[in-house]
This record gives C-alpha cells, sequence and structure tokens, in this order.
C-alpha cells in the first residue's frame, strides 16, 4: 500500500499532524523523516516485502509524533531530566499511538502501530512501556529502535554535536543482545554503510525540494 492509496482522510490526518510537528519541533520532524526513510532502507537490505517495507516506513516515520505534546523544556533540556520529566518523556509512545488510533481501522496500519507503540522496549526487558523482552516485542519495534538510536546519536543536537558514525557503531554493536536484537544489530552494521548513501541521496533531494517550495513562497 502507498500514499496515493490510502483513503483521502488517512492522508489528511498524517498530514494535518506531521505539519503541527514540523512547526513545533522541526528537528524531530526532521528525525521521523530520516528514521522513516532508514527503517525502510534496512528492512529492504534484510530482504523484507515491498509492503513490509512500506509498513516500516511509516512506523518510523510516526515513532515519534507523541513529542508534539511534550514541553519544550524537557524535550530540548540538555542535563539530566528529572524523574517526573523522564516519565512525562517516556509517555510519547503512547501518545503518538493515540494521536493515530483510529488508522488502526485499517489492515496496513495494525503492525505500524504496534511497531510506534513499542519502540523503545529493550530485548533484556528493561524497556517502556511494557517492559517486554526478546521476541514479546514486535519486529517492526526491534528494528526501529536500531535505526531511531543510531540517528539520535549521529545527528547533532542545540546543545552537542552529533558522534561519529564509528563511535555509534561501537555503541549498537556493544548493545546488541541487551538493548537492541543481536541479529538485527548485526544486520544494521553490515548493511548501513551501503543503506547511508542512498539515505544521503534522498536527504540532499529532499533539501532541494524545500529551497524549491522556498521559492516559490517567497
Amino acid at each position: 500500500m502507498y500514499w496515493d492509496d490510502f483513503p483521502e482522510w488517512v492522508k489528511q490526518h498524517i498530514s494535518v499532524i506531521l505539519e503541527s510537528l514540523r512547526e513545533r519541533y522541526p528537528e524531530t520532524y526532521n528525525h521521523c523523516r530520516r528514521v522513516g526513510k532508514g527503517t525502510r532502507l534496512m528492512a529492504r537490505a534484510i530482504g523484507l516485502s515491498e509492503n513490509e517495507q512500506v509498513i516500516m516506513e511509516y512506523a518510523g516515520l510516526l515513532h515519534d509524533i507523541g513529542k508534539f505534546q511534550i514541553p519544550k523544556g524537557i524535550l530540548h533540556k540538555p542535563g539530566k531530566l528529572s524523574e517526573e520529566e523522564y516519565s512525562m518523556m517516556k509517555s510519547h509512545s503512547e501518545a503518538s499511538v493515540d494521536m493515530i488510533e483510529e488508522l488502526g481501522d485499517l489492515e496496513f496500519f495494525k503492525p505500524v502501530l504496534d511497531g510506534i507503540l513499542h519502540h523503545h522496549e529493550r530485548i533484556d526487558g528493561q524497556g517502556y512501556p511494557y517492559g517486554l523482552e526478546k521476541e514479546a516485542i514486535p519486529f517492526e519495534s526491534r528494528l526501529i529502535l536500531i535505526v531511531d538510536t543510531y540517528d539520535a546519536m549521529t545527528s547533532d543536537r542545540a546543545y552537542r554535536k552529533g558522534l561519529p558514525d564509528e563511535v555509534a557503531y561501537k555503541e549498537i554493536q556493544k548493545f546488541a543482545g541487551s538493548q537492541f536484537d543481536e541479529h538485527l544489530a548485526k544486520a544494521f552494521l553490515e548493511s548501513h554503510k551501503f543503506t547511508k548513501k542512498e539515505n544521503q541521496r534522498f536527504e540532499l533531494e529532499w533539501e532541494k525540494s524545500e529551497k524549491i517550495k522556498g521559492k516559490k513562497a517567497a
């Protein structure tokens, strides 16, 4: 299923949510874009079907939309969060699902919602929101977590520069089998040097289209 195949109300609903996120938190919006595309490329690299790749892309694209509801002072806090702040931050997975819950009436979006809800679960059961472990965590969530973590580590923030790829790779390898699915972590590390080039091409094309839109708006 592709964008043009969705009912008009679905396209409108997703578009409004993403545009609202873009206006409030552009860095989170861009993170979601990159995770969506990166998750699809990884899904292709491990041999998932075309339909499964699209499911993964939408789960990645929408995984953090619930951060729209997190106060800026918490979302952009450079230091350690308090217990109360961390609890609020952890609510974003469930908030993301709540924002698109009605899409679950469509068969296509059921694994998308599952992938979003559990994308912070850990293989060792120390994640959230439900402390699931191993295969109890949806496959979509296990895949998103790796791409999500990589992008979070390597992206620039207002309070720090992004980490080099080599450092991010070592972290993913270090926590394979505890935080990350060991097999998916290995697949990511083996395929990323190839998928990264394609992702960079997508980013250049997106930046180019944004400049064109900016000129037209002016």
